[in-house]
């Protein structure tokens, strides 16, 4: 049994064979030697490239210029815009030849130029007379666009172009706005019209659909910023277009649209169906541009100044854990600020999980742990332990980050305890709430206001 062939084998050339044994005379050689050579002949015409264009190619005699079709399609559009500038060839002779005999004997008119300026064209080497729209705008696949005896082969029956009752030019230029020549017209005025072009269309049409979209997306954003402004919800419990309370947003854009006529234009109903910009997910990605805005803008009051973290955790309505950051510094005026930074969602609330989160949170706006001069938390285990509790784990890290248990968590579980019992108390906070209602005024009752508000909504 012989060895088995390899592969490589088969395209490896054999010792008894070699170029000077093929035979030249032989198709099979020709087509060996253009392999080798590189030589073989394409059968598509090469395309003439716009450098390439010379008077051969731009001909000024209507009689001896090739056709519009014969030039490579990469040029034909060069082409037409370079015959309709050009304007049409309308040679003055002192004398123009006569056709015909005897009584029949006619020649070409100079007076005829004025009557058909724009479009005919005379060519001494044929005796005849050609339209330059019709030429710039026929097609091969019909042979002409208004007439082939004004395109390609000339008109020189000059008894009928000078009969008043059967005139041929008459014909062709016609009054009938659909007549070829009357398209060919009009595709020269659209060729030659950049503002009508299909890129200048497209481009004058996008730029009035971003002006439309930034205009719909602005009500949308001031929507969001007014109802995050005033801690109001968003969604209502049937946003159906028969619904008559549609929630906050959709309301507030309702309102928007009455006082301006372009947004009532734009928005809700009369925006499309892909560019609403009020579904759930787009208001929430608001929110958070909103909200990264405002964190970095926390970062810059920071500077590199020392902070405290105040750190709590809970569960919302879905049961999910969440933990409330808040940054207290002092700002460049000598000031103790207290700013509150995002909140995250922790899959449990062990004190290694609580660490990484907030690690987590400060290294994205460039907040040293280092920096860190104290800590504010509730009298958990989890938190307070001193040996695993979160504040062991900083104070690891940073032995400057002193522990504090938050205090006024305390005074609010007594208040809120001491409401649910005693109903006189409960009346007091209200009247409280009323009070500072009546006086308003600095942003420290303001702020009064909102812990009595939190407060009523925990009672």
């Amino acid at each position: 049994m012989g060895k088995p062939k390899t592969l490589d084998s088969f395209f490896k050339k054999k010792k008894n064979e070699s170029h000077s044994e093929v035979n030249t005379n032989t198709p099979l050689a020709t087509e060996i030697e253009a392999l080798v050579t590189d030589k073989r002949t394409s059968k598509c015409p090469r395309l003439i490239q716009p450098e390439e264009m010379d008077a051969t190619t731009f001909q000024r005699d209507s009689g001896l210029r090739p056709q519009i079709w014969e030039f490579p399609v990469n040029l034909q559009d060069e082409m037409q815009r370079a015959y309709i500038n050009a304007c049409p060839c309308q040679p003055i002779l002192s004398e123009y030849p006569f056709l015909g005999e005897g009584n029949n004997r006619r020649r070409f008119q100079a007076s005829w130029f004025n009557t058909y300026s724009t479009c005919l064209e005379y060519s001494e080497s044929k005796n005849a007379i050609f339209c330059l729209q019709c030429y710039v705008f026929a097609k091969k696949s019909t042979g002409r666009l208004g007439s082939d005896a004004f395109v390609v082969k000339g008109f020189n029956n000059w008894k009928k172009a000078s009969d008043k009752m059967n005139n041929s030019l008459i014909g062709h230029v016609g009054k009938d706005p659909n007549l070829p020549h009357k398209n060919a017209v009009k595709y020269c005025e659209d060729l030659m019209n950049q503002s009508r072009h299909i890129d200048k269309l497209v481009e004058k049409q996008t730029s009035q659909e971003i002006e439309n979209n930034r205009l719909r997306l602005k009500a949308s954003v001031d929507s969001v910023q007014w109802l995050a402004f005033q801690a109001c919800a968003f969604r209502g419990h049937d946003e159906k277009p028969d619904s008559k309370n549609q929630g906050n947003f959709i309301e507030l854009i309702k309102l928007l649209a009455t006082y301006n006529d372009d947004v009532s234009g734009l928005v809700l109903e009369n925006a499309p169906k892909n560019e609403k910009y009020t579904s759930p997910k787009i208001q929430k990605e608001i929110l958070h541009i909103i909200a990264n805005k405002m964190w970095d803008m926390i970062r810059k009051e920071i500077r590199d100044a020392k902070f405290c973290i105040l750190i709590d955790e809970t569960q919302h309505e879905s049961k999910m854990e969440q933990m409330a950051i808040i940054l207290r510094f002092v700002d460049k005026y000598s000031f103790i600020i207290e700013r509150f930074f995002p909140v995250v969602h922790v899959n449990d609330t062990i004190a290694a999980i609580l660490k990484k989160n907030i690690c987590v949170i400060l290294s994205c706006y460039n907040l040293q742990i280092e920096n860190i001069r104290g800590q504010g938390y509730d009298g958990g285990s989890n938190m307070r332990n001193e040996w695993n509790g979160l504040q062991a784990l900083f104070l690891r890290d940073c032995p400057y980050a002193y522990y504090v248990h938050y205090m006024a968590h305390k005074l609010q579980l007594a208040l809120v305890a001491a409401s649910r019992k005693a109903k006189h108390i409960h009346q007091f906070f209200i009247q409280l709430a009323s009070i500072i209602n009546i006086v308003g005024g600095s942003s420290k009752r303001h702020d009064e206001l909102q812990a009595v508000k939190l407060l009523k909504l925990k009672v």
